[in-house]
């Protein structure tokens, strides 16, 4: 068992109950050289690995009164955990919180060991599982997984779990700790599970969650004009941010003068929204807090769904604005009407998809007002209009992000990626070729090529942009190139449909 720290050099053995085990918990910092870990009295504690993707109304029950003595709950194969620095457990994602009261207070007192050695704890390596903490104040978020993952990519997990938290209560939660070190947080979450899990299943299917980037839902430059133009006609409302969203895809996004919105309060927002069913029953008018934007304070969003996907964000510092708003709101709904753009929304879920089999292979299809291949292009041969794309030896998915504009995109999954496992199988491939690409230690790397009995996976990075793709495990390296080189081209042609440009502005 290996407990990675930030600077300690080495520290004494420390014994922790867990349950009828008994552990001896070495800790090391990866500075340390020797390969040897030292180990007494241990016993050897595993969990059978079984992945939940979607919980059911019929295993909610029992799972709510699981425990770490459940044989299921040993089970799963990835948990999160949130406690206070006293080891009163906050959320868990398996079982009853207070249930694991015990199992908590271990996990606090792993943290409050090394910390009273002058370290801070990063993660802990036993056999297959991982167990990540991040400590922020007095909350302490812990990731035990066995599922491969970086360690770069379950810290950032825990990290929008955080903003999650935050979201809903601010950071000046912590004045509670100060007031009362015993302050039992659990009671102010109360009804968020499902916005937790939503976000926790999100892990497993949406890049934006380790891209730190927005996807863009694709449509004509006019109709998003359009929609902006309309969202910009609000400033005597006091809106600080306006969002029009299709699911978790952007359709306009407009802010005040000098207000930016991160992706990642884009994420949680959406994600917050998507989850709670309320939302989508009635207009509703909720504080929350963007924590990338202000994590001390509340801002106020009207939500109204204008149909099963479609959906407008208004937010606002103003506690009395809901009619105000929803006076806005009314307006615009009125003119999305009467200029089609919801009508253009729901087209263009069914058909502005992109797909492999789609990008162009004829060199001389690239747009002239595009920029020149030769200034960052990888080094590669014209691809031949015969060559095909697709198929055994083919692309078959990618991602790209633009990096001044934190937007991506991404094409359909083609066959042979179809059904969900395998789909989550390939974006746990992405993640850590993006961890890898990004490496403070060995990086950051321009390119990489790697092959294993799953996929070729495409890595590149230019100051422009980034791109992810994944290939046929027989694909031919100068092939693969020359597809990449292809898929960029064909992004930078469409870029006026797949990504917003130059970010409206409300003016009050």
């Amino acid at each position: 068992i290996n407990v990675v720290c930030t600077d300690l050099k080495t520290t004494k053995l420390a014994v922790h109950s867990f349950q009828n085990f008994r552990f001896l918990l070495p800790f090391r910092c990866p500075g340390w050289h020797s390969s040897q870990v030292c180990m007494h009295r241990s016993s050897c504690y595993r969990w059978r690995c079984r992945c939940l993707c979607r919980l059911t109304p019929e295993c909610v029950p029992s799972m709510m009164f699981q425990d770490d003595g459940s044989a299921s709950w040993r089970k799963r194969k990835k948990h999160f955990f949130i406690l206070s620095n006293s080891g009163k457990p906050i959320y868990s994602r398996y079982g009853d919180e207070h249930r694991l009261a015990g199992f908590s207070a271990t996990l606090q007192a792993i943290v409050s060991f090394v910390e009273n050695s002058g370290d801070h704890i990063k993660f802990v390596r036993a056999g297959k599982h991982q167990i990540v903490f991040l400590v922020k104040g007095p909350i302490y978020l812990v990731c035990i997984s066995c599922t491969e993952e970086t360690f770069e990519g379950l810290r950032g997990q825990l990290e929008l779990m955080y903003g999650q938290m935050l979201l809903i209560l601010t950071k000046s939660v912590n004045r509670c700790f100060e007031k009362n070190p015993k302050f039992d947080m659990a009671p102010l979450l109360g009804g968020t599970d499902a916005v937790f899990l939503s976000l926790i299943r999100a892990f497993s299917w949406n890049p934006a969650t380790f891209l730190h980037a927005y996807t863009c839902l694709p449509l004509a430059q006019a109709t998003r004009q359009a929609a902006s133009a309309v969202l910009q006609d609000i400033a005597d409302s006091g809106v600080l941010f306006a969002l029009l969203m299709c699911d978790h895809k952007v359709i306009s996004l407009v802010g005040a003068q000098k207000a930016t919105l991160h992706p990642d309060d884009i994420l949680l927002l959406a994600n917050f929204i998507l989850s709670s069913e309320s939302f989508r029953t009635s207009e509703s008018f909720s504080p929350i807090c963007l924590p990338r934007y202000n994590p001390m304070a509340f801002l106020y969003a009207y939500v109204h769904f204008f149909d099963e996907n479609t959906y407008l964000t208004l937010l606002t510092p103003r506690s009395d604005a809901f009619f105000d708003l929803k006076d806005s709101r009314a307006r615009i709904q009125d003119v999305l009407l009467k200029s089609n753009v919801l009508l253009e929304v729901q087209r263009s879920l069914h058909e502005n998809v992109l797909r492999v089999e789609d990008v162009p292979i004829d060199p001389t299809s690239q747009s002239t007002s595009a920029p020149a291949q030769s200034s960052q292009g990888l080094n590669s041969q014209p691809l031949s209009s015969d060559e095909a794309i697709g198929g055994p030896a083919g692309l078959w998915h990618f991602i790209y992000k633009s990096v001044y504009l934190d937007q991506y995109v991404s094409s359909e999954f083609a066959l042979p990626i179809k059904n969900p496992k395998q789909q989550k199988r390939l974006y746990k491939a992405y993640q850590k070729v993006y961890a890898s690409m990004h490496d403070k230690a060995t990086g950051p790397h321009k390119t990489q090529f790697r092959r294993t009995e799953d996929y070729v996976m495409l890595s590149w990075i230019t100051q422009d942009f980034e791109l992810y793709a994944a290939f046929s495990p027989l694909a031919d390296k100068t092939q693969a190139i020359k597809i990449c080189n292809r898929v960029c081209q064909w992004i930078r042609d469409l870029e006026d449909r797949v990504f917003i440009y130059g970010e409206s502005t409300i003016a009050w």
